[in-house]
Parts: C-alpha cells; sequence; structure tokens
C-alpha cells in the first residue's frame, strides 16, 4: 500500500441504476433545491429570450382567448355565465388553466430538452420537470393581475373566500405536475408523446369548464366531474374570486382526490423509469 493510498480514509459512494419501484426520495430533491431554483430562472430566461413582445404573451394568451370565448360562446352561443359578465367569466377559468397548460406542457418535454444535462450531471431528475411548471408561476402573476383589473371594471369585489386561491393555485400546479411526470418519463422512450400532449391539452380545455359553467350539470354528475381535476380549479377560482353563491365544495374534493392520484402514481412512475433517462434520451 503507498502512502497516497493509506491517507485515504473518507467514504466512497456508489451511484447505481434503481431497480423496481423505489422510494421518492423527496429529501434528496430538498438537498438541490439551489439547483431546482437555478432551472425554474433558467426556463424564464430562455422563454422571453430575444421576443418582441417578452412577457407580455403571459397576458395577451389568455386575453384573445377570451374575446374569441367571449364572441362564439357568450354573444352567439348565449352560454349561461352563472349571472358573471361573460368576459371576466370566461378570463377567470383562463388564468388558472393557462397556468396548467403550459406547465404540462413545459413539464411534458423537459428531460428531452435537457438532455446534456442529464447525461452529464447527477442530481434528482424530479427536479427538471418541477422547474418546468414553477417557471409559469410568473406568467400567472401577470395574467393575475389583469384578473384583478378586470374585476375593478366589472364592480365585482371578492369575498373572504379569496384565501382558498393558494391552495387552488397549489391543486393546479399538483395536476400540472401529476401529468407532466407520466409524460416526461413516457417522452424519453416515447418521441411522439410530444405530439399528443397539444391534442391532449386542446380536448382537455373543452372537457373543463372554462367557456360553460359546471351548474349545467346536476348532482350527482357535478361531483363526479370533478375526477377532472381542472373542473375543481376552474370553477374554484370562480367562487372564490367573483363572488358566485354556488360553492363547489364537493367538486373540489373530488378534483384534490384525483390530483393527488395522479400526482403519486405519477412519481412513483417517473422514479421507476429514470434509471434509463441517462441511457435513452
Amino acid at each position: 500500500m503507498t502512502n497516497a493510498d493509506s491517507e485515504f480514509v473518507g467514504p466512497v459512494s456508489e451511484i447505481a441504476p434503481s431497480r423496481g419501484w423505489v422510494a421518492l426520495k423527496l429529501r434528496e430533491l430538498w438537498a438541490y433545491r439551489e439547483l431546482l431554483y437555478f432551472l425554474v430562472w433558467r426556463d424564464i430566461k430562455v422563454r422571453y429570450k430575444q421576443t418582441a413582445l417578452g412577457a407580455a404573451w403571459a397576458i395577451i394568451q389568455p386575453f384573445f382567448t377570451m374575446v374569441v370565448f367571449s364572441v362564439f360562446f357568450g354573444s352567439l352561443a348565449k352560454m349561461p355565465s352563472d349571472g358573471i359578465p361573460y368576459p371576466i367569466f370566461a378570463f377567470a377559468a383562463l388564468v388558472p388553466w393557462t397556468f396548467f397548460a403550459n406547465g404540462l406542457t413545459q413539464a411534458s418535454n423537459s428531460l428531452v430538452g435537457n438532455s446534456a444535462l442529464i447525461k452529464k450531471v447527477y442530481f434528482p431528475r424530479l427536479a427538471i420537470p418541477i422547474a418546468g411548471v414553477l417557471s409559469n408561476l410568473v406568467d400567472f402573476a401577470l395574467a393575475f393581475v389583469v384578473l384583478l383589473l378586470m374585476m375593478v371594471y366589472f364592480k365585482l369585489w371578492p369575498t373572504v373566500a379569496i384565501l382558498w386561491l393558494p391552495l387552488l393555485l397549489l391543486l393546479a400546479f399538483v395536476t400540472a405536475l401529476g401529468v407532466g411526470l407520466w409524460f416526461s418519463a413516457l417522452n424519453v422512450e416515447f418521441r411522439d408523446v410530444r405530439y399528443v400532449v397539444p391534442f391532449l391539452t386542446q380536448f382537455w380545455m373543452f372537457a373543463t369548464p372554462v367557456a360553460y359553467p359546471s351548474s349545467l350539470l346536476h348532482e350527482p354528475w357535478r361531483t363526479l366531474y370533478g375526477i377532472n381535476p381542472m373542473a375543481g380549479v376552474v370553477e374554484g377560482f370562480r367562487w372564490a374570486l367573483l363572488g358566485n353563491a354556488n360553492a363547489p365544495g364537493p367538486l373540489i374534493w373530488a378534483s384534490a382526490a384525483a390530483a393527488l392520484v395522479i400526482l403519486v402514481s405519477g412519481a412513483f412512475y417517473f422514479r421507476r423509469m429514470e434509471r434509463t433517462f441517462a441511457d435513452v434520451v
């Protein structure tokens, strides 16, 4: 034994691929929280780099969708809006929906987009799709300010129910992340997933009460409608902000349960497939 060998007394760690169903290792994710912050900030800067309108796109997208919905669903189809002016009825739903849709899209493509990083450095891969969803909070905040200005214009004042908004936003985040974990892991092996996600998002929007109220359904179908987690988010936002007297309690609880199932199952599937990411991506 040489002197150099005898001087080494530190522990030796071996990084090996996991087998079977493995633990989520959330404590390890917390240890890499600074990396998560870096990934979020990087995604935000890349999104608006060399764009003419910059962060204004966060407002333009839901606003013009609201205009289209107001013309075709509000004026022409005379869609009921629970006694709320249709433009703000639609915009109050489009703000959380846009956060969800963009977060889902970015999370689904996050692993493939960070293939070089995954191959070179070890870190909890869960940080990548989480950052993809969290980076959309800036867009949400900008669109939410416009929503508040519209509420002032239409003389609508929130009640104490507005205190539920952080939990409803958390529900939207959990839903986007849960579905994003499934699709991001699948996208590594099946690259046509990136074509499925836009189609699914478009279909999901019309399956969610964005352009119409869930009050068109009667119980117990309205509660069962909450199996779509975004149904509870959208109706919850309207109730918390616009003073809708019909509190969607059972609908929100059903949505929360469905979102939790999607998140937990997606996280475990992601961790199971994680051992193949560096080789396949």
